[in-house]
């Protein structure tokens, strides 16, 4: 293919992927106030873990747990983000194989092999990360509303709220994928299980750091969770990477048994001629004649 031909080809991959996540936003922004098959709608899914802390603790107007709009149209922007974020998250396989469908005339079949293999589970990586952040997000706000001694109450516009749990989700998704990224190296040869096995005490370092920047919502207990959620991982990067490098080492020790240098061994005795074949016997009857 030409240069013009790949653009073509990149336009029109890129066409379905934002064509999928559209349909998604559509689905998810009808679904935010709609209860789906007995399933609550998206808007009380997203609102649970503010409305999970005690009614003492937040403004319930109508007796109900609200969030705030405070801006005309706030509510339909909120609920167009939300939607367009369950697209992309529910068709992530149609935009993803674009992507792939695009890359994978340039790489070799192994490479395509080990693609296919670190797609489905950095998906399955994101979507953990992403069921952990909406595990913690309810204990993260009410550990930071329990501050002030019963003097305050906790009162978030939606627009606020939102942008904090999607980005908690989003962090954490994104964090999960650290441990992959270290597999994908150790297989492509630009680190060694040993290096990693060295830096381990500067990693766990760097992990505590990374989830105390990465937690929107700066509260020790989200971070401490994806702090330790990250470790664990990180470990059994570590045991995946020196299974490899194991197996990896064993066949180049095997390899290296045969010496280069060393001549193969051959038979050099004349093989034996059968004179008594067919050809002789045809001869001898030319002869007789």
């Amino acid at each position: 293919m030409t240069l013009v031909d790949h653009l073509y080809e990149l336009r029109y991959r890129f066409g379905v992927a934002l064509l999928a996540v559209i349909i998604g936003g559509i689905f998810g922004f009808w679904w935010f106030s709609h209860q789906l098959f007995g399933l609550p709608s998206l808007g009380d899914f997203v609102t649970g873990p503010y409305c999970s802390l005690p009614s003492d603790m937040r403004l319930s107007p109508n007796d109900k747990c609200q969030l705030m709009q405070t801006r005309p149209f706030e509510i339909f922007m909120i609920q167009l983000k939300v939607g367009l974020s369950l697209g992309a998250v529910l068709l992530s396989p149609i935009w993803l194989y674009q992507f792939w469908a695009f890359i994978a005339p340039g790489l070799h079949a192994r490479e395509r092999k080990f693609a296919r293999v670190f797609v489905g589970i950095g998906s399955l990586l994101f979507v953990a990360g992403a069921a952990l952040a909406y595990f913690v997000a309810p204990k993260g706000l009410a550990f930071m509303s329990g501050f002030g001694g019963g003097s305050f109450f906790t009162a978030l516009t939606g627009g606020e709220y939102i942008n904090f749990v999607l980005l908690m989700l989003l962090f954490f998704g994104i964090s999960f994928e650290l441990p992959l990224v270290m597999v994908m190296l150790n297989r492509a040869g630009v680190v060694s299980y040993a290096k990693l096995r060295n830096w381990w005490r500067g990693s766990v370092f760097a992990l505590f750091v990374f989830a105390a920047i990465a937690t929107p919502g700066q509260d020790p207990l989200s971070m401490l969770v994806l702090a330790a959620a990250l470790c664990t991982l990180y470990g059994l990067a570590l045991l995946i990477c020196r299974a490899h490098d194991n197996s990896k080492a064993r066949k180049q020790a095997s390899a290296q048994q045969v010496d280069p240098d060393q001549p193969s061994e051959l038979d050099t005795r004349p093989s034996e001629v059968d004179v008594g074949g067919p050809a002789r016997s045809g001869v001898e009857e030319d002869d007789a004649t």
